[in-house]
């Protein structure tokens, strides 16, 4: 085709506003829901998200500026099956096209069980959950903070249990909202606040049940984190049974509902009355057979005749008195007699061999001058006194000589 022929000439820019405007003022492509992969997905520091929606064979460029992300519940993620809504446009500049999103929802679950799940494991993963962080529970309360709505019918549920259970627990309700945007930072900050100043031994914080956007306030991160650093026992005590929240997982036990947190909180009194009962039971059956004995021992005591006859005990002990008196005697005369025989003995075997019975027998003991007595012929010499005695007395001699035959001169 020739220049001449042609019926219109425009510039770039011309052309990508035009298509623009086709674009834009066609509704097919002004409420789209488009159906792909995500890609490339990055948060620029402007808060604007920009990604690539993709299927088997084509990718779409796609924008979600700051306004509409800000409300996504989900943290979306490469790979992440979604369905993106938005319209449609041009950008001029470039002359591309793209969809801007004013709404990703991922397919299969809901943004809320998608955001559940991705908050669950990353708080799983940070160590929240560890049971090691949990802290016990008080077995005595004195004072239960209650971080609830002051209007749903949990607060009144647990106030009722309290009184019938154990009425001595003092209740500080601090009321939040637990539901819409504004729950979340009322919740976490309501559990800072009892922390700070003591209000409480233990905190209870939950509502009653519904659905999971009803209970979304107790899956906030700002909640959680602030069970986790709370340096008092928390109770968490969110919807019936079958609900489970981010909550549940990190505070130190979890309630099925807020009726069974007040009945987890304290104990109940008449249980401790019969356990009372029974324990003074167990303590007094032991007194008494002990005062039993007692009993039986006085009246034993009371029967002898010691305490009915008081001379007839001392008649008694002088009986016996007398008894080991005679036992006494006779032992000592059995020792005397043995001593003496002994004596004797040992004074007639010192008398055999006592050397007046040598003398006896007609011999006679030498000694000198010094009283040596004079044993050889070796010790004399001539003319020496020596004395000798005898066995009826003494005489004095001279010795004039001697021999070795054993008679001396």
């Amino acid at each position: 085709m020739s220049m001449e022929n042609a019926r219109l000439t425009l510039t770039v820019t011309e052309l990508n506003q035009a298509v623009k405007d086709a674009l834009e003022s066609n509704p097919f492509f002004a409420d789209l829901c488009v159906r792909g992969e995500l890609s490339n997905y990055k948060i620029y520091p402007s808060g604007h998200h920009y990604f690539t929606l993709k299927d088997q064979n084509s990718s779409l460029r796609c924008v979600m500026f700051r306004g509409s992300a800000q409300h996504l519940r989900f943290r979306p993620e490469n790979g992440m099956k979604v369905s993106v809504f938005g319209s449609v446009r041009v950008y001029p500049r470039d002359g591309a096209y793209q969809l801007y999103a004013t709404a990703i929802m991922p397919e299969g679950a809901g943004d809320l069980q998608v955001a559940f799940e991705q908050l669950k494991r990353k708080l799983d993963e940070e160590g929240l959950f560890d049971p090691a962080h949990k802290k016990p529970l008080p077995h005595f309360p004195g004072r239960i903070a209650l971080i609830t709505s002051s209007a749903g019918a949990a607060v009144h549920d647990m106030i009722r249990i309290f009184g019938r259970r154990w009425p001595m627990a003092e209740l500080v309700l601090l009321p939040v909202r637990v539901q819409g945007t504004e729950a979340p930072a009322e919740i976490a900050g309501a559990i800072r606040y009892a922390n700070e100043f003591r209000v409480a031994d233990l905190i209870i914080t939950g509502r009653g049940g519904g659905s999971l956007e009803d209970l979304w306030a107790f899956n906030d991160e700002r909640v959680a984190r602030a069970i986790y650093h709370s340096q008092l026992p928390v109770i968490s005590a969110v919807g019936h049974e079958p609900d489970v929240t981010i909550s549940d997982y990190v505070a130190d036990r979890r309630a099925s509902t807020p009726s069974n947190a007040a009945e987890i909180a304290v104990p109940d009194q008449r249980a401790m009355q019969d356990e009372l009962r029974a324990m003074e039971a167990r303590l007094a059956a032991p007194v008494e057979a002990m005062l039993k004995r007692c009993r039986q021992h006085l009246e034993n005591l009371g029967k002898k005749r010691v305490l009915s006859d008081s001379e007839a005990f001392v008649d008694l002990r002088r009986m016996e008195l007398d008894r080991q008196s005679e036992r006494l005697s006779s032992a000592y005369r059995r020792i005397l007699l043995e001593k003496k025989g002994l004596v004797a003995k040992e004074a007639a075997a010192l008398d055999a061999m006592s050397p007046m019975k040598v003398l006896a027998r007609g011999y006679a003991v030498a000694t000198d001058h010094a009283g040596t007595v004079v044993r050889s012929v070796e010790q004399l010499t001539a003319g020496e006194h020596l004395l000798l005695r005898l066995q009826d007395g003494q005489a004095s001699c001279v010795v004039e000589e001697w021999n070795h035959a054993g008679t001396v001169i």
